[in-house]
């Protein structure tokens, strides 16, 4: 199967790349197209607006061209995979639509880190939308200060101040640690107190089902 994943981060090109190969997915063909741009105009601007919500969508539109799956691995900019898949019968996958629907099926306290202010909306929008157990209950956290330091290129301290706060929640009884943005995987590798879900390794699964 190919697989285009349009990113907003170039270090996520690894981060997929290296969650393929451990999920044993070599046999499928992955194109990474990275967009900062994108994500930057919605910081810029304070959120998703509406322009940069189709520019988003007519970029996946254009990368459906030519394969069997898109997969938008921004979740500030989630949003345009359905806008962009209304018109297109190649599926346009978010890729934190799994990792929602993975989480929410936990009975107790699930818990939603974000790096960036801009996702806290697109994410809270899209948990309140799955599928959900009677016993779940959902929180969404920003991790102050952790987006200074990725911009900074400090990843390892990016990841480190993540960790830090799942561990805390996880020792505040959480159920389920959800990191909702592609950039904070590596911080799952990290934590001491229990193994947060990570959108590359849901919305692959998803993408390939």
């Amino acid at each position: 199967m190919r697989i285009t994943c349009l990113h907003t981060a170039d270090s996520n090109i690894a981060v997929f790349e290296n969650t393929a190969r451990a999920l044993g997915l070599d046999q499928h063909q992955f194109r990474h197209v990275s967009r900062p741009d994108l994500l930057a105009a919605a910081e810029k601007a304070g959120g998703l607006t509406a322009e940069i919500l189709q520019q988003t969508a007519d970029v996946l539109l254009a990368l459906s061209e030519n394969t069997d799956r898109v997969l938008l691995t921004c979740s500030t900019l989630g949003p345009a995979a359905t806008l962009a898949s209304k018109s297109t019968i190649v599926p346009v996958l978010r890729v934190d639509q799994a990792l929602a629907e993975q989480a929410m099926k936990t009975a107790g306290n699930v818990v939603a880190l974000c790096a960036v202010e801009t996702t806290l909306e697109p994410t809270r929008q899209l948990f309140a939308q799955v599928e959900r157990h009677p016993q779940a209950q959902f929180e969404i956290r920003l991790v102050a200060g952790a987006w200074q330091k990725f911009k900074q290129g400090d990843l390892a301290g990016y990841l480190q101040a993540i960790a830090v706060v799942a561990d805390a929640e996880y020792k505040q009884g959480a159920a389920c640690v959800v990191l909702a943005q592609a950039s904070m995987t590596g911080a799952a590798q990290l934590t001491q107190m229990g193994k947060p879900l990570t959108s590359p390794e849901c919305g692959l699964r998803a993408a390939l089902a």
